[in-house]
């Protein structure tokens, strides 16, 4: 079984930066939902960060449950405050967090691209996957990114994880330049997350592509992904419009 994450190193690893509290538990249901709880409780998770060994109900888009053996990923999430964040710009919240997971996976030499608006990809195949979700005056974002899943062990068959693409990493130190890679794109996004639209653009694997969106009451959508809005919208053009998407499941019906 892989080692299990080192608590003094990871604090040692984001001292300078926003997270002002770092936290690993053995065993939860899932990171996200233990955050949005302690917002809910009351307590000011802006900078708070919480890692788990194993989630047991780790959650993606839609509610839709997922789990994988213990130590075998990193299972995360933090606390952003949105005080001063105007909501046209929470949007790039999942998109930031995909650019920095890209940063960290790349520094372990792995070419992967972004598939709009909250998945991490290797080819084809889900490396890393995003959840945010507003808890009052906060916004959480969960990640999951797959470390040293096998083959028999995904909890899909569409995914991957770094030890199957031949990576091996420590994970304290994975997670370590992950925090690290977030406080700087944090940082750029509050400060100008227009200019982060070009950095978006180079990676994506949407923008380029015949995509099928299916959006909240079953309304479906097919066109080419022609790019993204300021606000982190995907623009699809259908032949007939153009259609502005903030939310949806999008398939990719042929490579970008």
């Amino acid at each position: 079984m892989p080692a299990e994450l080192s608590l003094e190193q990871l604090r040692a690893s984001v001292c300078g930066t926003r997270w002002q509290r770092v936290d690993v538990v053995d065993d939860t249901g899932s990171t996200n939902a233990d955050l949005v709880a302690r917002a809910a409780a009351g307590e000011d998770i802006a900078g708070a960060v919480l890692l788990a060994e194993h989630q047991n109900a780790g959650r993606g888009r839609h509610g839709r449950t997922w789990s994988a053996p213990r130590r075998s990923q990193i299972s995360m999430s933090f606390g952003v405050s949105t005080a001063g964040v105007s909501p046209d710009a929470w949007g790039w919240l999942p998109l930031v967090t995909g650019l920095a997971v890209l940063d960290a996976v790349r520094e372990a030499g792995v070419d992967a691209g972004l598939k709009w608006p909250n998945d991490v990809l290797v080819g084809d195949r889900k490396l890393a996957g995003i959840l945010a979700e507003v808890a009052g005056s906060a916004i959480v974002v969960g990640i999951g990114l797959n470390v040293s899943l096998t083959e028999d062990e995904l909890p899909d068959p569409r995914a991957v994880s770094l030890g199957m693409l031949g990576v091996a990493v420590d994970r304290t130190a994975l997670a370590g330049a992950l925090l690290q890679a977030l406080d700087r794109r944090l940082t750029r996004w509050l400060a100008d997350y227009d200019g982060l639209a070009d950095d978006y653009r180079r990676v994506s694997i949407t923008i380029g592509s015949q995509v099928r969106a299916l959006l909240p009451g079953d309304c479906e959508i097919i066109g080419m992904a022609k790019g993204i809005d300021d606000s982190g919208r995907l623009l699809i053009d259908t032949g007939e419009s153009t259609v502005t998407v903030s939310a949806g499941d999008i398939t990719h019906l042929r490579p970008a």
